[in-house]
């Protein structure tokens, strides 16, 4: 792990929040910020934020600038968090209870790792 960044108490769905974070999880940090600029959901905006976070932790623990395409996204999650709870007038006198759901939002950083590719032997043989 390079670095981390954590939100806490995100005003979003941890369920809504979950769809968006499987899109980017085990991407590099460029690839992700791609996908989560075209993606026309609104949990995007605090994960971005979370993010870039932990990337500017990872340039500012290191002497030597990383680039984007050189880190990834080890680990993220989307864990419930407090729920505020509020109450709603229903019909007949009656109060209708509702549950404004809250998120932690956690990212931690890794170098990427490039896999090798593999070299295909032809095999040439004679009918």
């Amino acid at each position: 792990m390079i670095a981390k960044a954590e939100a806490r108490y995100v005003r979003i769905s941890t369920r809504k929040t979950r769809l968006v974070v499987d899109l980017v999880r085990g991407k590099t940090i460029e690839m992700a910020r791609a996908i989560l600029d075209n993606t026309p959901k609104s949990a995007c905006v605090p994960i971005r934020k979370v993010l870039d976070s932990a990337f500017a932790n990872a340039n500012f623990k290191r002497q030597e600038k990383l680039l984007a395409k050189d880190v990834m996204i080890s680990t993220i999650m989307a864990d419930g968090a407090y729920m505020l709870k509020r109450f709603r007038a229903a019909t007949m006198g009656r109060a209708a209870p509702i549950r404004h759901r809250t998120t932690h939002i956690r990212v931690e950083l890794d170098k990427a790792v490039v896999p090798a590719k593999k070299n295909k032997k032809i095999k040439s043989g004679s009918k």
